[in-house]
């Protein structure tokens, strides 16, 4: 017998087009996500090519630092084009190099940017300090002969430093010769194994770039180094001074980035800083908000553009500056393929 349809099978009847709505809502949210995604990952292509294309000159730049160690000295095409042209100059040109480093990984470099000792001569003439004019010799003299000895051996930097050291009382009151003090301190903190010197070295390289700093506010090589020198007191301090001087670290880099927008060493600084923030602990975030308010924020994506604008300043600037590419790479890769898992989970036939 045929079944008559009760008003029970009316209410509970499908509403079709309710249905169809809610879907092509359903479908929408879809594309958008997925389109999302494809834009990162096209982004993400475009910054794996670029890694493919530099990341092989890493194995020369090491190749060199093995060379280095075995007594020859790693010598950068740059530094070649520079002795070249400091050669075809007159005496007592200032010589303009390219960043080098000499660091562990763990880290910061001491880097000699290309800004250094330019124009120093005009620096000293124009100095309020009280200086007879065979005392601004003496300093220029000396300033070149540090900037000189940086580049040589281990030896010949703990010759620097000691140079500096002896002049330090004389020219006290000089923001050149300071942050070149406090360079050097940094130097000698990568020469030295033992700890509790490197703690000594890292702490009085402090003291002196802020002095530097203090008589130029707008100097940025004193802001560069007296970030350094914060960088390196992390490495011996408690969670809390650890997390004041990384909020340092990050201002004087800031206003060393703003008078000096052109130095990579300062963008690899700044990717390094970025990278450590987003490795923060629970405690160490949480001790940071009691302190300041709010922890310092970044994320593995702007580390990475950092490093990249380093290696588009300055194309094989740094070893270093491709490991921290390599680590922020790998790590975005993750975040990539995690979203994308997100993103596959949520589409419902």
């Amino acid at each position: 017998p045929l079944l008559k349809k009760t008003s029970l099978d009316v209410d509970f009847a499908p509403n079709e087009q309710g249905t169809v709505t809610v879907f092509q809502g359903r479908q929408l949210q879809i594309l958008e996500k997925l389109n999302g995604l494809l834009i990162s990952v096209e982004e993400l292509k475009r910054e794996v090519k670029f890694l493919k294309e530099a990341i092989p000159k890493l194995e020369e730049l090491v190749r060199d630092e093995l060379q280095e160690k075995t007594g020859v000295r790693r010598i950068s095409p740059v530094h070649r084009a520079t002795r070249k042209r400091r050669a075809e100059t007159s005496q007592g040109a200032t010589e303009n190099t390219s960043s080098e480093e000499a660091e562990s990984e763990g880290g910061y470099v001491t880097a000699h940017t290309d800004t250094e000792g330019e124009s120093e001569e005009e620096r000293i003439s124009s100095s309020t300090d009280a200086l007879t004019p065979e005392e601004k010799t003496e300093l220029f003299n000396i300033l070149q002969r540090a900037d000189s000895l940086r580049h040589g051996s281990d030896f010949d930097k703990r010759e620097s430093f000691k140079l500096l050291l002896e002049k330090e009382e004389k020219f006290k009151n000089h923001t050149g010769f300071l942050w070149r003090l406090a360079r050097a301190y940094g130097d000698i903190f990568e020469l030295t194994p033992d700890v509790e010197e490197k703690k000594n070295y890292a702490s009085k390289g402090k003291i002196v770039a802020e002095k530097a700093i203090q008589l130029d506010s707008l100097s940025a090589d004193s802001h560069q180094w007296f970030a350094v020198m914060c960088g390196y007191m992390t490495e011996f301090e408690s969670i809390q001074n650890k997390i004041k001087n990384g909020y340092l670290f990050k201002e004087h880099l800031d206003k060393a980035i703003e008078l000096k927008p052109q130095d990579p060493f300062l963008y690899y600084l700044n990717g390094r800083w970025c990278y450590s923030v987003t490795q923060l602990s629970w405690i160490e975030k949480k001790i940071a908000s009691t302190l300041f308010g709010t922890p310092p924020t970044s994320t593995v994506y702007e580390a990475l553009q950092n490093f990249l604008k380093a290696e588009e300043m300055h194309p094989g600037y740094s070893k270093y500056n491709y490991v921290y590419l390599a680590k922020v790479t790998e790590t975005v890769l993750l975040n990539v393929n995690k979203q994308t898992h997100e993103v596959l989970c949520n589409v419902k036939v």
